[in-house]
């Protein structure tokens, strides 16, 4: 079954001046693949990956080129121009994607780096929102309290920022836990600190407990090894410089700096850390 906006895998069935159709199915038509597009190599009854759209005209096409995100992803992508009736994306592909003025959650601005889900509309076209609540999956998570994962941020809240968590669910990162400047659009590990009753995701972006100082300790012994044996950072060090360094807060940086002082992996004088 073709799967419009997802890479299929189809058979080339015949060749025309403007290009080559792929066998479609019951729903589809044979698609056709510009020649512009196809590889200089390309023959009968060979079986290509490809992204299936549509173009310009609302014709469905093929193409080997991947997009940056497809359909049923969350992702980040750069506003390329505003009009008036919507916004265009920068998805990767010549046609650029396109975000309708009623699925806008806020005003969004040119170059700006935006969080949206890709989906099909009802007029069956392939679109983006940056509405995202309507999409993220709200049943019981398949995940456990530890687990590491990979986050999306999209907004900004009095209480701290929300990310979707493994391209499906939504959760918090608090305040009290940021230790650097995090904007929506970007992309990081993190790990889940809680699942509430209601289902409802803490997050945290370092681990808890022994882990977590030893992931930070290693950190710290790579970033002195590098610097060819001694860091100008110690315990008295502003906490700011700490967070543009690690991302951790300077007591979860002194807890490693403990650690590695304990394990004499490391010296520590008023103004700087060295290897012994």
């Amino acid at each position: 079954m073709i799967q419009i906006g997802r890479m299929n895998t189809l058979r080339v069935v015949r060749e025309v001046e403007h290009g080559f159709y792929l066998k479609g199915d019951e729903e589809w038509d044979d698609i056709l693949l510009p020649r512009k597009l196809a590889e200089p190599d390309t023959e009968l009854d060979e079986e290509i990956e490809v992204f299936v759209h549509f173009d310009s005209k609302d014709m469905v096409v093929a193409t080997p080129q991947v997009p940056y995100a497809m359909v049923g992803d969350f992702a980040a992508l750069r506003v390329s121009k505003v009009e008036d009736f919507g916004v265009f994306l920068d998805w990767g592909l010549d046609k650029e994607l396109f975000v309708p003025f009623k699925e806008q959650l806020f005003k969004m601005e040119p170059d700006q780096i935006c969080a949206v889900y890709i989906y099909i509309d009802k007029s069956e076209r392939i679109a983006a929102s940056t509405r995202l609540s309507k999409f993220i999956d709200t049943k019981k998570p398949g995940l456990s309290e530890g687990d590491s994962v990979d986050l999306l941020l999209y907004q900004e809240t009095d209480m701290g920022i929300k990310a979707i968590i493994n391209n499906q669910y939504s959760g918090l990162i608090y305040q009290d836990d940021i230790r650097s400047n995090l904007k929506p659009g970007q992309k990081m590990k993190g790990f889940i600190s809680k699942i509430r009753a209601d289902y409802k995701i803490d997050l945290v972006l370092q681990p808890d407990g022994l882990a977590g100082r030893k992931d930070l300790a290693d950190q710290i012994l790579d970033k002195i090894k590098k610097a060819g044996g001694t860091l100008n950072v110690s315990a008295k060090t502003p906490s700011d410089q700490i967070s543009n360094m690690f991302g951790v807060s300077r007591k979860k940086f002194k807890i490693a700096l403990g650690f590695l002082y304990k394990k004499r992996l490391i010296t520590i004088e008023d103004d700087k850390i060295s290897l012994p």
